[in-house]
């Protein structure tokens, strides 16, 4: 793998599942993070494995932009200098359309969507002032092309979608570049309550290692694997029909179970 020259990254929600493992790649490939969550008991146990000065978190609920702001201004004071913001925070329920209330479509968008307009609306002054930054927000294949039963979560990764097309317009003459994470379905909470067989599913630890090593490559979409990017481009280019297939072979599972 080519080395980096060291980087501060910061991320958000990297307590488990595949931002952990990201945080834990990116140490071990000499990089400093500073990382948002609301929980920090497995960062806690990381940071006995590692310098302070490489690892720092605290406590943040994205949701809440005066959090954000304090957290950032935090990272910044420690850092001084900031290259990555990695938006990985997410909240999915699973629930039919007519089963889920209004205040939950809020409280997913409130983490997903405007979780990552707080994050990014706080860290571009740094960027703009440092005439440079890398922007990576976690989509998910089912913000490209639905999904039944997770509406909310669905729809908020749709919104992502656009949101960062939008900023990459807006900023296409800068040095400061937006990119689109999707990772593959892997075993993390956001997926446990899909009828989904584990096999069909990635490791979190892979994943995150994965894509904690091609996302240096700074495209447009940073994927797991070609597979895996050619399965997103099969969503981008047939998101009705790639739709449809994967619904109706996750219902032929679950008839089956």
């Amino acid at each position: 793998m080519k080395k980096h020259n060291q980087l501060n990254i910061l991320i958000s929600g990297a307590n488990d599942g595949i931002g952990y493992y990201m945080v834990e790649s990116f140490l071990k490939q000499g990089h400093n993070v500073f990382v948002l969550d609301v929980k920090i008991d497995n960062l806690q146990h990381l940071s006995k494995i590692y310098d302070e000065n490489k690892l720092m978190y605290v406590q943040c609920d994205v949701s809440q932009e005066n959090q954000v702001e304090e957290s950032i201004e935090h990272a910044i004071s420690t850092f001084k200098k900031i290259d990555y913001m990695i938006h990985n925070a997410c909240l999915c329920t699973f629930a039919s359309f007519n089963d889920t209330q209004i205040e939950t479509f809020k409280k997913v968008f409130d983490v997903n969507y405007y979780g990552a307009v707080h994050l990014i609306r706080h860290i571009l002054p740094l960027f703009e002032k440092q005439n440079k930054g890398d922007i990576f927000v976690t989509s998910s294949g089912v913000g490209i092309m639905g999904f039944k039963n997770i509406s909310p979560y669905s729809s908020s990764k749709g919104a992502l979608e656009s949101l960062v097309k939008c900023l990459n317009l807006e900023y296409k003459h800068t040095n400061i570049s937006f990119h689109i994470i999707h990772p593959p379905l892997t075993r993390t909470a956001s997926s446990k309550g899909l009828t989904v067989p584990n096999e069909f599913m990635a490791k979190p630890e892979v994943v995150g290692y994965g894509l904690s090593k091609r996302i240096h490559r700074r495209k447009w979409i940073i994927t797991f694997t070609r597979r895996n990017r050619f399965t997103v481009f099969l969503m981008y280019l047939l998101p009705i029909s790639m739709g449809k297939l994967l619904s109706s072979m996750t219902d032929k599972y679950a008839k089956r179970q």
